[in-house]
């Protein structure tokens, strides 16, 4: 059948250059014998004729039947094809595992983390006397979210309990007595909880007498067994004791018992240990370390740091005897409590900030009386150890004069110092666990190093005495030069680099440096 093809018009407009004009006689060869083929004058006449002119055909791709690349695939050429690219996938992805292994294994191991518990991770902060920091526990749990910008872990709070001075017959361990109620108490201890704080409290019994336990010790501990586990219920998380040793000196059994209860897990579903603080008046480190070893308590505080902290050698030795026979998450420092009284007033103003860098660069857990944060003295030449916190409001600041002014400003100054050394202290594995390692002390100074596997390093350095001292301190892992973490000097930036071999200290100056591990 042969194509149909479209007739298009062809207009003849365009004259053919060979082309010749046509005749009379032409025209009636191939004409039909009308005439009309050329004019009466013999020129020639355009006109349209029909052409047979065929479409290109459009070609399509129709790519091979599924029984066409059955046949192809099976060809051997292919078939070789798909093996060697499968055996090729499978040798680079055995390539890529064993180099894997070979990079883990090259790697250097990374040190396990010790066990720790709550009261290891940050500061504590013991409130004596929840009148003078906050009028009453409303007040008290007013001031939580200030407290939580310091990144204090723990409060250590009362005693608040009854406990006449000398008089057994009305000791109440079980109900608060002072600053509140026990709803109030519990309000504050769901405040601290929600803000990632603990509530230690102090049940020492006889907190206002002469002797810190009564005389009948049995009648004592019972009464103090049966509080524990009432203030557990109430989801209180620690005990501080002062005085304990004189439970466990007379009767282990006894005090075996008190301490199995106040250690004891909160609560079947959170395995999470409640922390028994002891504090002893013993100032020597061979009498503490030995009280620590007997009498199983979490943390003991001491005198043992007032008893040297006027020179760098012999606080050097204390520590690195404790240091050194017991494991460092025992290990509590602190300067000033409701016995001693304040910061300020022990060493003098001008070395808070000093004394502050000392305590949470120490290994262990840091330990501040309240109101240490900003410089807070004692009052009546330092007999009365329970002096009224100091707030400031900003409507209050619009009203002070300049003299008041710059002591806001001082106070302020002090308060932030205390921040960042304690914000350093809760996220820095080395400042929070990690090594002690001893560099230099003589009778003013006093240098060691915080490290902890490839964490960053810590260097502390101290000068107790009254004139600069020039330091070179050498160790396998101190690098040339440093970085300034936090600084008593003024002067000191941090992030100011410091030269190691020539290391120079204003007279009561500390540094706190930083450098990376090397390797």
């Amino acid at each position: 059948m042969s194509t149909e093809v479209d007739l298009k018009d062809v207009e003849l407009n365009e004259v053919d250059q060979e082309k010749q004009p046509m005749t009379a006689g032409d025209a009636g060869n191939g004409d039909t014998g009308n005439g009309d083929a050329t004019s009466p004058t013999g020129t020639e006449k355009n006109g349209m004729i029909s052409v047979k002119i065929p479409e290109e055909t459009e070609s399509k791709f129709t790519g091979l039947s599924k029984d066409e690349l059955l046949k192809v695939a099976g060809t051997p050429g292919w078939v070789r094809t798909r093996w060697a690219l499968l055996i090729l996938f499978w040798l680079g992805w055995l390539g890529m595992l064993a180099g894997a292994i070979g990079i883990i294994i090259q790697a250097p191991r990374c040190k396990p983390l010790p066990e720790m518990n709550w009261w290891n991770e940050g500061p504590l902060y013991e409130i004596g006397s929840v009148e003078a920091f906050a009028d009453d526990l409303k007040g008290l749990k007013q001031k939580v979210e200030v407290l939580s910008q310091l990144k204090v872990k723990g409060l250590v709070v009362g005693p608040i309990h009854k406990a006449p001075a000398d008089k057994e017959d009305d000791l109440d361990l079980n109900d608060v007595s002072v600053s509140g109620d026990l709803v109030e108490f519990k309000a504050l201890l769901d405040a601290a909880h929600k803000k990632g704080m603990k509530v230690v409290l102090d049940l020492t019994p006889n907190y206002q007498g002469q002797k810190r336990w009564f005389d009948d010790l049995m009648g004592t501990a019972d009464k103090l067994k049966v509080a524990l586990v009432h203030w557990q219920k109430q989801g209180v998380d620690g005990f501080k004791l002062s005085g304990f040793e004189i439970v466990s000196a007379l009767n282990a059994t006894l005090w075996d018992d008190i301490r199995a209860i106040a250690q004891q897990a909160q609560n079947d579903t959170e395995q999470t240990r409640s922390v028994l603080i002891g504090v002893t008046e013993k100032t020597s480190y061979e009498e503490v370390g030995s009280l620590l070893n007997s009498s199983g308590v979490d943390l003991l505080l001491s005198g043992v740091l007032r008893a040297n902290n006027n020179s760098g050698e012999l606080l050097a030795a204390a520590v690195q005897k404790l240091y050194d026979t017991q494991n460092q998450t025992r290990l509590a420092w602190n300067l000033a409590d409701r016995e001693q009284g304040h910061l300020a007033s022990l060493v003098g103003t001008s070395l808070v900030k000093f004394n502050q860098m000392l305590l949470f660069t120490l290994p262990g857990t840091p330990v501040f009386n309240y109101g240490d944060e900003i410089g807070l003295e004692d009052q009546l030449d330092g007999k009365e150890k329970f002096p009224k916190m100091v707030w400031y409001s900003s409507e209050e600041a619009d009203t002070l004069n300049e003299t008041e002014k710059a002591e806001v400003d001082a106070r302020l100054s002090l308060r932030n110092f205390f921040k960042q050394l304690s914000e350093l202290r809760s996220k820095e594995r080395s400042l929070q666990h990690g090594d002690y390692v001893p560099l230099l002390s003589t009778t003013s100074t006093l240098a060691y190093l915080r490290s902890w596997d490839q964490s960053e390093r810590f260097l502390a350095v101290f000068n107790w005495g009254p004139d600069s001292a020039t330091l070179k301190l050498e160790h396998a892992e101190l690098p040339q030069q440093a970085k300034v973490a936090a600084s008593t000097d003024p002067e000191l930036k941090v992030q100011d680099t410091l030269d190691l071999q020539a290391l120079k200290l204003g007279p009561g100056q500390a540094i706190l440096l930083k450098f990376p591990f090397m390797g």
